[in-house]
């Protein structure tokens, strides 16, 4: 793993996850269904947890969605998913928590945005009464403050204060500025109330990627609670992959952010866990965790022949992860293991030398044999149609072989 130092926070504990600075970097992302419709939520946070979110956040915004909580636990619960569940709270939740307890206790964290929370109110009656259900509840509270939905009058008054300086800032400095202020402001006053320093997470999401990156770096260096990285609004595909993944990737080096989320608008009917993988490939990458088997594959030029490397790269890169949800559960060290497919023999056999095993597949005008290499040393030669097939097996031998059983303790631990 990288040697980053990550900066000193208080510990929260969350539904028995760990985060802050002496825990590893969580990953979570969001459900997108109606939270009322309860087999919707429940599949789909499962889905979602079964590729990797160690905490799910859901949207709680009328009394449908309040109602259905205790039963989507405990539909996960009936099928032996443990994630803890975060409720998404705006505009009304003091209203909601306070008419449903059985929400309130159901849940494992509140979000609360303070923007959103006492919306033409002179007064913050509505977030002391989320935060008074918290310490009821002995709940953690993520305070998240979005730049899309920040406090106008602190906004406006921050602004006007400025234009009175002699040296006024610009506005993008100002609203940056009160964003970190509207964060600390409201964790102040949660302590006030009652709330433990380790019962608080903050956020404060901006969607671009300078903003986010100056936001956090002002805000970690004046406070010591855990903090939650997410460039909101992403986008969909390479945008929002390349946009996060440059935000997170410079952060994280700094040692900035406990729990993580890569906000991705799916594709219509799209795949709700690419946010978790992506998320996981950013650490993963950074070698700040390992998740899975990573494959390392050439990008393919006139020396490689049709597609066949490429697609077999992909036929390893989902049988890996096929397999995952089974070896993590039998295998310790299993997801540090690294492969590599290539397709050529310009770097193919030094780049499956330096992997746990390779292959290196014969390129254009190369004789048609494919060495295979195990801990940098040739294992055999492949030839024919059945490649693919053969190279599973290996693979499967090597894992058989090289890493340890789990104990039966440490399965469950």
């Amino acid at each position: 793993m990288a040697s980053i130092q990550r900066r000193k926070t208080v510990t929260v504990s969350v539904g028995g996850v760990r985060i802050g600075s002496d825990a590893t970097v969580v990953v979570q992302s969001m459900t997108n269904t109606d939270t009322a419709d309860v087999p919707a939520t429940v599949r789909q946070v499962a889905e979602l947890a079964r590729a990797g979110s160690e905490l799910v956040r859901v949207t709680v915004n009328h009394d449908a969605a309040a109602a259905a909580l205790p039963r989507i636990v405990e539909g996960l619960e009936q099928q032996g998913v443990r994630v803890p569940i975060v409720g998404d709270f705006h505009y009304n939740g003091h209203l909601l928590l306070k008419k449903h307890p059985d929400c309130a206790r159901a849940l494992a964290k509140y979000r609360i945005n303070p923007g959103n929370v006492s919306i033409g109110k002179k007064d913050d009656d509505n977030f002391r009464t989320m935060i008074e259900v918290a310490i009821a509840n002995q709940k953690p509270v993520r305070i998240g403050v979005n730049w899309g939905s920040l406090d106008q009058a602190l906004l406006t008054r921050m602004m006007d204060e400025n234009s009175r300086r002699a040296e006024p800032l610009d506005a993008r400095e100002v609203t940056l500025e009160a964003i970190v202020v509207s964060a600390l402001d409201s964790a102040e006053r949660a302590e006030k109330y009652g709330l433990r320093a380790d019962q608080i997470i903050l956020s404060a999401k901006v969607s671009g990627v300078q903003d986010l990156i100056d936001v956090y770096r002002a805000l970690a260096a004046r406070c010591r609670y855990p903090l939650h990285l997410g460039l909101t609004e992403a986008g969909m595909g390479a945008k929002g992959i390349v946009s996060s993944a440059a935000a997170l990737s410079v952060l994280l080096q700094d040692g900035i952010g406990d729990t993580i989320r890569v906000s991705l608008t799916p594709a219509p009917n799209g795949d709700r866990t690419e946010e978790v993988i992506v998320a996981q490939q950013i650490l993963q990458s950074m070698g700040i965790r390992s998740f899975t088997p990573q494959v390392t594959a050439c990008p393919g030029c006139g020396r490689t022949t049709s597609t066949f490397f490429q697609e077999m790269a992909e036929q390893i890169q989902s049988y890996l992860r096929q397999q995952m949800p089974a070896w993590k559960q039998r295998y310790a060290g299993i997801e540090e293991m690294r492969v590599a497919v290539m397709g050529c023999v310009v770097n193919g056999p030094g780049e499956s030398k330096h992997a746990h095993i390779g292959i290196s597949l014969p390129g254009t005008f190369e004789e048609p044999k494919a060495p295979v290499f195990v801990d940098g040393r040739l294992r055999t030669t492949l030839k024919g149609d059945r490649i693919v097939a053969e190279f599973i097996e290996i693979l499967n031998e090597y894992v058989e072989s090289h890493y340890a059983e789990r104990t039966e303790a440490a399965t469950h631990a």
